[in-house]
């Protein structure tokens, strides 16, 4: 009889998983919360940047003048607002499964859907496409915004400016990976408090302990994601003057290979630990 029953249950297509993970997302007040309060805290980074590069901007000499188009692109998104997209986009990643095993909620969705990998799949297909379209939306407005505000000294760049792209493409695609990530450390460790602490030393803390002095500590330092996306933002890398130069520098292609690494182990973990380990 279990069989039979088993047997003739029907089976949920990727697409009724996706929808599924998608209103289970959209229905939590936190998800809007905690989205909306990234993005203006990363925004206002950002503008306050501009800001006082506006009115710092006529006392600065003439090399800066000169180079100032790096100093834009700069202030379009600030390492301050890439620490905060970072914790606030690993947290969000982190809590969609996390959150499931602190209510129990999970093993109620395991016996909906047997096939693990599957849902965990789905999760993981909502969660980049959102934090896509989140950072995204995060890095276009703060670029708007930013130069908008340096407009006024005639000092702002337009988005066909060289590099302009790369800058919002870099941000942008820094969501979904650090998202990712949360993912999958949360899958890992199922540990709300435990996850956040070892999410914020990887992705946070480590990049400001490993130096750059030696070439196997530049190697771990490069293959970082916060490290990668400041060398993908850096535009006036090796060109601009005043700057100090890595001895072991990595390539804009390193950094995006870094991106992708990062972003594909997140979501395998995640997808593969629910189905190594029992609720």
């Amino acid at each position: 009889m279990t069989t039979t029953l088993a047997a003739s249950r029907p089976t949920s297509s990727f697409l009724d998983l996706f929808a599924s993970e998608w209103l289970k997302l959209r229905s939590l007040r936190s998800t809007y919360w905690a989205l909306g309060a990234g993005a203006l805290a990363v925004v206002a980074f950002n503008a306050n940047a501009a800001r006082a590069d506006f009115v710092n901007y006529p006392h600065y000499g003439k090399p800066i003048h000169d180079e100032f188009v790096y100093w834009a692109l700069r202030d379009a998104f600030t390492l301050g607002a890439a620490m905060i997209m970072i914790l606030a986009c690993a947290s969000i990643g982190a809590i969609t499964v996390v959150g499931e095993y602190a209510t129990g909620l999970i093993r109620t969705t395991f016996t909906a859907v047997p096939d693990r990998r599957a849902l965990m799949a789905a999760k993981v297909a909502v969660v980049t496409t959102v934090m896509t379209v989140f950072g995204a939306v995060v890095a276009g407005v703060s670029f708007a915004v930013t130069q908008a505000i340096l407009a006024g000294r005639d000092a702002g760049v337009s988005i066909d400016e060289p590099g302009a792209l790369r800058v919002i493409a870099a941000s942008a695609l820094l969501a979904p990976a650090c998202a990712l990530v949360g993912m999958g450390l949360g899958a890992l460790i199922r540990h709300g408090a435990t996850t956040m602490v070892l999410t914020t030393g990887i992705l946070l803390l480590l990049p400001a302990f490993v130096t750059d002095r030696y070439h196997w500590t530049a190697c771990v330092r490069n293959a970082l994601p916060y490290n990668a996306w400041v060398r993908l933002v850096d535009i006036g890398y090796g060109r601009e003057p005043y700057t100090l130069v890595s001895w072991y520098p990595t390539s804009v292609a390193g950094g995006w290979v870094v991106f992708a690494v990062w972003a594909v182990a997140g979501a395998v973990v995640a997808v593969v630990a629910v189905d190594r380990r029992d609720v």
